[in-house]
């Protein structure tokens, strides 16, 4: 597979939707999460991240401007236990609860599908990071409508064990802006990742369009201490 260019990719985009990215640094010490959301809407644009114990969620940022909560006020990003958990809906509750009952990612999102939104169907995309003595692993899901036909849902899982130093993963939901949006095809996109949490955000929020950009949140975590360094950026602050 082609290593891409995540700058590139971002710039060519003006409405990639929601990302996830998972890898890992170059020197192979950090496990490495980023998530960004975009908005069209006013009501889309009205957020910010904000952490909340380990993790983050969304909320408005003017209260008085949000119409409808239900697809847009969520946790992004929980922590359980050795698990990260990064989703672009409230399936990462779904996730941690499965998760939390021993049932494994793929388990806990089969009683899930893609989102509500005709007729675009968001596809539901979710990351897992797994770290354990040392050890790290990945895992990246989506569920789509099968070509726009809200009848059926397809159901992709992909599994990165023992992921390569300097590689990570980019899944995102709309393949372009759009109307309806058309959904993200193929699995993963291969990109670099540096070693610097500080550049790898600037990097991401600088090639996101400037217009459709919302927030960003990266995460490195030392695969050996487990030691958490978090950057959000927000474009309402």
């Amino acid at each position: 597979m082609k290593m891409l260019s995540i700058e590139q990719e971002l710039k060519s985009n003006s409405y990639p939707g929601r990302g996830i990215i998972l890898g890992k640094s170059e020197d192979g010490t950090k496990a490495v999460a980023a998530y960004f959301i975009m908005g069209r809407s006013e009501n889309s644009r009205n957020r910010v991240f904000v952490e909340e114990g380990q993790g983050i969620r969304t909320q408005a940022f003017d209260p008085s401007k949000l119409t409808d909560p239900s697809l847009i006020i969520y946790a992004p990003v929980r922590v359980l236990g050795n698990k990260t958990i990064v989703t672009n809906g409230d399936q990462t509750d779904t996730i941690y609860e499965g998760m939390d009952k021993q049932m494994t990612f793929e388990q806990s999102l089969r009683s899930r599908e893609f989102e509500p939104d005709g007729p675009n169907y968001t596809p539901r995309i979710s990351g897992i990071m797994h770290l354990e003595n040392g050890t790290y692993n990945y895992a990246m899901s989506i569920l789509k409508s099968n070509n726009g036909n809200p009848d059926a849902c397809n159901r992709y899982t992909f599994a990165y064990e023992n992921p390569v130093a300097g590689e990570g993963h980019f899944i995102h939901t709309y393949m372009h802006d759009g109307n309806p949006l058309p959904s993200f095809e193929g699995e993963p996109k291969l990109i670099s990742v540096p070693n610097r949490i500080e550049e790898f955000t600037d990097l991401l929020w600088n090639s996101l369009n400037e217009e459709n950009k919302v927030s960003l949140f990266v995460r490195y975590i030392d695969i050996a201490t487990g030691d958490i360094e978090t950057k959000i950026v927000n474009k309402n602050q």
